[in-house]
């Protein structure tokens, strides 16, 4: 038997192409689990065989638990007061062992055995398998399609098998068995049972793939996609920017006759591809990010990251695009929210603040409309410039002097107090839970109070339209809020 141990751990080797570390591994499992089988009672076994003599020894064991815990699986564990009787140095977490008697295991037992190796070198090839794949730290996998699986493509490249799941496929895309397909490696999962590589074809990142393996100079560290946003089988978006000024970005992932940027294409069915300069100044990048529309203005809002573009009549449409997909690309690249509109449009909003600044000047100052618009003109933006900015700042204004400064400071310091303990009173009426809701600020807490909304059910049976309202969210982020706040419904269902 030893020597057929030995026999069959280098044969299994040889052919699977594991280390024979696998091999005496898996067998050993499989040995401890045939034992297993000769006792009626749920036993841990361990089998240790020699690597040079090929025999082997079985041992039942007992994991050793403290005294106060008690015995949960008695045929499996010992107190530690009982184990110290056979062994003075054990502790908590050891093992105590026994070793059986040497028996053959029959036909069955070599049936179940043999199974177990077999399935243990499987699950070590696909290991191995994907091991040697991550080493190669590929981004994009080509192979042919295997086999369709309720709509998903199974790809055979190279060793692996990987899943491009149905989803992840460029919408109207026809994939049928035997043909060739290039993805991008969306994620590996290691405890899949089946196919462990998972790969897309619609992520924005397949795209910044494609043209690094067209594009030399990114791989030279001369040129670099900084960003990229996609509608699958439309429309795509890249940002890029040069590391030497010799090189003209977008003429380079243009290529010669558009030689490059159209292998990209034909591998994205012909889907449209803008490519624009990246830069670190905001409104110069969503500027190029929104072409081919020409913008007239862009009033900035860093607090918010959002930006109010202005574009002609003429722009307009090209701005927005058809449904909105440019403006949605663009804001997608840039990472920030972008509002379009016309030089009117903008009139009336800049009007409308302007209005509603007024009137919290001359509320909260308790001032005339002569002095409010004074600070309007003179670029005063909020309470808080008024109370904290350098008193020089104030003393420049013509119109000011020390006693109206001084004035004025201490009114817009007394406001914001005051405005800050009401903030505080109502923030006080918010469970727990609520406050700790992410997303939501002291502010959004206080304005949800002012509203009788304290608690998480109370959010949570709000509308998205009325969250927005209450807190001026965008509808997208009022949603999650909301969806947020009811996740604990279903965690009582459950």
């Amino acid at each position: 038997m030893s020597r057929e141990i030995l026999l069959l751990v280098d044969a299994l080797a040889r052919e699977k192409g594991v280390e024979p570390g696998i091999v005496f591994e898996a067998l050993e499992g499989a040995l401890a689990s045939a034992m297993r089988r000769v006792f009626t009672e749920d036993v841990d076994i361990r089998v240790e065989i020699d690597r040079e003599s090929g025999d082997y020894v079985g041992y039942r064991r007992w994991l050793v638990v403290p005294d106060e815990a008690g015995l949960q699986e008695p045929d499996r564990q010992e107190l530690l007061s009982d184990a110290q009787a056979y062994a003075q140095d054990v502790q908590v977490g050891d093992y105590i062992e026994e070793e059986l008697e040497h028996f053959e295991f029959g036909r069955i037992g070599a049936q179940a055995a043999k199974q177990a190796i077999l399935q243990r070198i499987r699950d070590a090839e696909r290991e191995q398998m994907l091991s040697e794949f991550l080493e190669r730290d590929e981004k994009i996998v080509m192979g042919s399609v295997k086999r369709l699986d309720r709509g998903d493509a199974i790809i055979e490249a190279g060793k692996i098998e990987a899943r491009l799941p149905r989803s992840e496929m460029i919408p109207r895309e026809i994939i049928r068995v035997g043909d060739r397909v290039r993805a991008w490696v969306k994620r590996i999962d290691k405890n899949a049972r089946g196919q462990q590589v998972f790969l897309s074809r619609i992520a924005p990142e397949f795209v910044s793939a494609l043209f690094e393996n067209e594009v030399p100079e990114i791989e030279q560290g001369l040129l670099e996609i900084k960003a990229a946003a996609r509608d699958a089988g439309v429309r795509a978006k890249i940002a890029v920017v040069a590391y030497d000024s010799r090189i003209d970005p977008i003429g380079t992932c243009v290529g010669m006759r558009g030689s490059r940027v159209t292998a990209v294409r034909n591998e994205l069915g012909g889907e449209q591809i803008d490519i624009v300069l990246w830069s670190e100044d905001p409104a110069e990048f969503v500027i190029g990010a929104l072409a081919p529309a020409n913008v007239l203005s862009i009033i900035i809002d860093e607090d918010k990251e959002a930006m109010d573009v202005v574009v002609d009549e003429e722009n307009l449409p090209k701005a927005i695009g058809a449904r909105g997909q440019n403006v949605r690309l663009a804001s997608e690249l840039t990472g920030w929210q972008i509002n379009i509109m016309t030089p009117e449009e903008s009139e009336d909003r800049a009007e409308q603040e302007r209005k509603e600044l007024l009137s919290t000047f001359m509320e909260r100052l308790d001032v005339d409309e002569g002095i409010a618009n004074i600070l309007i003109l003179e670029g005063f933006s909020g309470l808080e410039e008024v109370a904290y900015v350098p008193v020089q700042e104030l003393l420049d204004i013509e119109a000011f002097n020390e006693d109206i400064v001084e004035e004025l400071r201490t009114r817009a310091r007394n406001a914001l107090l005051t405005e800050a303990i009401q903030i505080e009173e109502l923030v006080q009426k918010v469970s727990p839970e609520l406050k700790a809701l992410e997303g939501l600020d002291t502010e959004m807490l206080a304005k949800l109070a002012e509203n009788e909304v304290l608690t998480l059910d109370d959010l949570a049976e709000l509308s998205t339209d009325e969250l927005c309202e209450i807190t001026k969210l965008e509808p997208e982020q009022a949603s999650e809020l909301i969806m947020a706040a009811r996740a604990h419904w279903f965690e009582d269902e459950s």
